[in-house]
């Protein structure tokens, strides 16, 4: 398994406990949860799960078992699974962040960061079929 598959992996694992741990914390009544603005967090769970763990699992799966390129360079070159790796996480970084802040505070600039962070998501699922591409052939013919 390549290195890089492992830390996809490893992250859709981390993201998926975050995401059931404030699950159970988004289903607690109102006046239960242990901070008040926790009810914000909605948007943050889906994204914790759809983004985190879903995404990032099948990205590390298909970088793995999908047909190779060349002997050479089986995956493509690395850096650029690398950098979908970094962009994915870090824009997923940002939302974590950002998302749950209130509406005054992200209309006073704040915004910019969810802008980034759905641009950096974006440009990871942009690379990552480019780089996938390729490997979506009839059949790997030793060249």
């Amino acid at each position: 398994m390549p290195t890089l598959t492992r830390w996809f992996i490893k992250a859709a694992w981390l993201h998926l406990l975050l995401a059931l741990l404030l699950a159970v914390g988004l289903a607690l009544p109102a006046e239960a949860r242990p901070v008040p603005w926790l009810g914000r967090l909605g948007p943050v769970y889906f994204h914790l799960f759809m983004v985190g763990w879903v995404t990032q699992m099948i990205f590390g799966v298909i970088y793995w078992m999908f047909p190779i390129i060349s002997r050479e360079q089986p995956r493509g070159r690395p850096f650029w699974g690398w950098l979908v790796f970094v962009t994915l996480n870090g824009g997923l970084l940002l939302r974590l962040v950002f998302e749950p802040l209130p509406a005054e505070t992200l209309a006073a600039g704040d915004g910019w960061f969810l802008v980034a962070s759905a641009t950096l998501q974006w440009l990871a699922a942009v690379v990552f079929v480019t780089i996938s591409w390729p490997r979506i052939k009839e059949k790997y013919r030793g060249e």
